[in-house]
């Protein structure tokens, strides 16, 4: 007999979802077809490359940043266009909290209206769902936030630049991989078997502290993060969300140590990546260019990485050591889980192998896909062992990272002259703010483009983008999959105010080990 809740759930968002990660692929036909060499640009003999590349300015004569960008705007007044409606999604996320408000507050007047409607005339059908609630919750999504701004954007780029250079670089200048990939790691990461396994590991640690709502905290904000740097950011962040979600906020904590946790989270695994060279998104992105391999990245990161990791849950620790106590008299939400079947071991090396195999095809969108669909298969014919398998949350976390490539590739304008001109140590300082309003993931790859760039200067760049990973949704790739999961225990949504400052002391913490240990 199926069990209610174990199936592939396939509710209105996720149909919505869907749509709205594929609406670029519909939106082609509004902008008319264009021909191969027009798309191109720079590999065909129509048209010139869009965005053009940064040399093609003809500035390196000019010595000041403002004169510079000032030319570059001249030259190419969409640029200008671009940052301000990059701007504005970023200040978008800001507020996401306040449109969820609204969207309570006008779907309980519905409420409202429906029962006095229904109590004056019970026989009339009343819409008890507010299509205004339902347009600011929408707007009030993180994940689609950066999607929802990709229209303006297309319509201005057409105005400025031609419908034909807006859909070539739609379709052949952004890389839309590490959003599939995410897509991909956080279905088979959110799993039940990957889950438990993963609880097993670190419960081990936990242990030792007697299994305590404060043992599992330490447990899962130091090891977990550092899983990253192998089975990548993402399938780490996914697990420690996951396992915080159940073993920690569905107690519900105060305030405090909710945020505090959630920006330890979101800095300590942006950090945690930095042991190998093949797993973290900022480091994948210089790792070939640069010649830097596992020893390199062991001996200049991942040490100083882990020490601040620890400093830093150390730090917080001491600081909420009573909420943690408290969440001792809370009893954990485990509805549903004594009727759980047990889990044969087949069915867990099943996933793991799934997910060796997204780690090892990364860079192949196309078999990524291929993936996912036999996983799904998978996931049908053991769905007894599973728990209300949602592509929901993964899909619209890859929603935001596509629409955040759109916008941050159009960006390099103004971030590679800003990085450019900077020292060692501002330029450290610099990556770490600059990664707070762009994928750090982007930071990093634009640094690859300058290049006079020394090795303290990489090393430099490097750090600090991995040392700001933390402080917005948007900073580390992974982020939006920790909010996707979490989001529900914060009153509102999470608050971008919220994560800057739970975020802010393990972000001083490691950019110190970074910066002291150079």
């Amino acid at each position: 007999m199926r069990r209610p809740g174990t199936a592939v759930v396939i509710t209105t968002r996720t149909v919505l979802a869907c749509a709205l990660f594929v609406a670029p692929l519909l939106a082609a036909p509004l902008f008319a077809a264009v021909p191969a060499a027009a798309a191109e640009g720079h590999d065909g003999a129509v048209g010139a490359p869009f965005p053009p590349p940064l040399e093609s300015y003809g500035d390196a004569h000019i010595a000041s940043l403002w004169d510079v960008l000032a030319h570059r705007v001249a030259a190419q007044p969409f640029n200008l266009w671009a940052t301000v409606l990059f701007l504005g999604a970023i200040l978008h996320t800001f507020f996401t909290h306040r449109f969820r408000h609204v969207a309570h507050v006008l779907q309980e007047k519905q409420d409202e209206r429906a029962r006095l409607a229904a109590g004056a005339a019970p026989a009339v059908a009343v819409r008890r769902v507010s299509a205004a609630a339902r347009l600011f919750h929408f707007l009030g999504e993180v994940e689609a936030v950066f999607g929802i701004w990709i229209l303006p954007l297309l319509l201005v780029m057409a105005a400025f630049v031609g419908r034909d250079a807006a859909l070539g670089y739609i379709s052949h200048r952004v890389n839309f991989t590490e959003a599939i990939f995410v897509v991909v790691i956080m279905a088979i990461a959110s799993t039940r078997p990957v889950l438990s396994l993963a609880e097993r590991a670190m419960g081990l640690l936990a242990g030792l502290g007697r299994h305590t709502p404060a043992a599992w905290w330490i447990s899962i904000l130091t090891v977990g993060p550092l899983l990253g740097s192998f089975i990548t950011e993402p399938a780490a962040m996914t697990i420690c969300a996951s396992l915080l979600s159940r073993k920690i906020y569905a107690r519900r904590p105060g305030k405090g140590l909710a945020y505090g946790t959630l920006g330890l989270l979101f800095v300590a695994v942006s950090a945690g990546g930095t042991l190998t060279h093949f797993a973290a998104p900022p480091v994948l992105m210089v790792a070939r260019q640069w010649g830097w391999g596992l020893t390199h990245m062991l001996g200049h990161f991942g040490w100083k990485a882990a020490l601040g990791i620890a400093l830093s849950v150390a730090v917080y620790y001491v600081c909420f050591r009573r909420d943690l106590a408290r969440l001792r008299e809370a009893r954990e939400d485990a509805a549903g889980e004594t009727q759980e079947m047990p889990i044969p071991a087949w069915v867990t090396i099943g996933h793991v192998l799934f997910l060796v195999l997204a780690v090892a095809l990364a860079h192949f969108p196309a078999l990524l896909v291929f993936t996912l669909l036999l996983f799904l298969a998978f996931v049908q014919m053991t769905e007894d062992f599973q728990r209300d398998f949602r592509l929901i949350s993964p899909v619209l976390v890859g929603f935001f990272l596509g629409g955040l490539v759109v916008h941050g590739g159009l960006q390099q304008w103004w971030i590679a002259p800003v990085l450019g001109r900077l020292g060692e140590v501002p330029l450290m300082i610099g990556a770490t703010i600059l990664t707070a309003f762009n994928d750090n993931a982007a930071i990093t790859y634009l640094c690859t483009l300058v290049p006079t760039f020394t090795a303290g200067m990489k090393y430099a760049a490097v750090a600090g983008a991995v040392t700001g990973g933390g402080l917005t949704v948007i900073a580390n790739a992974p982020n939006p999959a920790g909010q996707s999961i979490l989001n529900r225990h914060f009153e509102d949504g999470i608050g971008a105010s919220g994560l800057f400052l739970g975020a802010l002391i393990p972000t001083l913490i490691i950019g110190a080990c970074f910066l002291l240990f150079r």
